[in-house]
């Protein structure tokens, strides 16, 4: 049977609460949480120093004050705006890679065990083109290894590649995911693994079992040392929280979803909740789903 810990990644801190000792106190002691993935939206990792050290030492005083652990970290919707290691332009791409060697090192200052996140998305006219799709593809390939040597140097334990639920941003179904993390790992320092998010099976090209996180879960739990939850329609990616109104529209299960884990044969997943709300809801809001949300998983894993 897997051990299974929850966790929550702060996204749902940005804009409203950035103050390190305000989510964490909202985490630690409102929640009732200990495991934090810590959103780069809240502190880019390609901050100027000493704003960098300096704000890290916070984050991580804020965390010890409450109880938390910051367990890995992880891109948010800053990075997932742009093409970053697939984009058509080679100095762009080489930003990109840059901006990843910042966010390697920055997770070591947070004292996590690894990073990740969404890496690449190709053009519509790369991706229509066999040749170009194939050269990114192997750029981002070698891109990750060299990724992985960085983090390896840093004493983490692995680097984190999440499935998106578009054909162009790789991978998206279940067999390429396989194929890539197994050519990713050929030759990686550090293992390569997966961060499987249970709202991203809804890419409009994809059939069968692609379509189902539940089928992802048993085939490739044990190559996602981290699960993201959310609960979901299955018809796009919601990011809705655990809430009795929207446990009702969803498709997310606590008990399917952890036997899905435990038949897969996984050691141990750490479930983070990637809850996010429209920036115009009420704050007293989110914080009465983001309390549901925890207690419904926290009562089931």
């Amino acid at each position: 049977m897997a051990a299974i810990k929850v966790g929550i990644n702060n996204c749902f801190a940005v804009k409203r609460w950035p103050e390190p000792e305000e989510w964490a106190r909202i985490v630690g002691k409102d929640l009732g949480l200990e495991i934090v993935q810590f959103s780069y939206d809240l502190l880019d990792p390609a901050t100027r120093e000493p704003t960098l050290s300096l704000l890290s030492g916070e984050t991580l005083e804020a965390c010890r004050a409450n109880g938390l652990k910051i367990d890995t970290t992880f891109t948010g919707l800053i990075g997932y705006s742009m093409n970053l290691l697939a984009h058509p332009d080679l100095g762009m791409r080489l930003e990109a890679l840059r901006w990843y060697e910042q966010a390697v090192l920055a997770a070591s200052k947070l004292k996590a065990r690894g990073t990740g996140g969404h890496v690449a998305s190709m053009s519509v006219k790369d991706f229509g083109d066999g040749r170009r799709r194939s050269y990114l593809e192997s750029f981002l390939i070698e891109s990750l290894q060299y990724l992985a040597s960085i983090a390896r140097a840093q004493g983490q334990e692995f680097l984190l590649w999440e499935p998106m639920p578009l054909s162009r941003e790789q991978p998206c179904t279940m067999d390429r995911a396989k194929e890539l993390l197994a050519e990713a790992n050929e030759r990686s320092k550090l293992p390569i693994k997966l961060c499987i998010d249970v709202g991203h099976q809804c890419a409009w090209d994809a059939k069968g079992k692609d379509l189902d996180p539940y089928a992802w879960l048993r085939e490739l739990a044990p190559e996602s040392p981290v699960v993201h939850v959310q609960q979901t329609d299955g018809k796009g990616d919601r990011h809705w929280p655990f809430t009795e109104e929207f446990n009702r529209k969803g498709i997310i299960e606590a008990g399917k979803l952890l036997e899905a884990i435990d038949s897969s044969g996984a050691k141990e997943v750490t479930l983070v909740m990637e809850v996010i709300h429209a920036s115009e809801e009420r704050e007293g809001k989110v914080l009465e789903d983001l309390k549901e949300s925890s207690k419904y998983w926290m009562e089931r894993a």
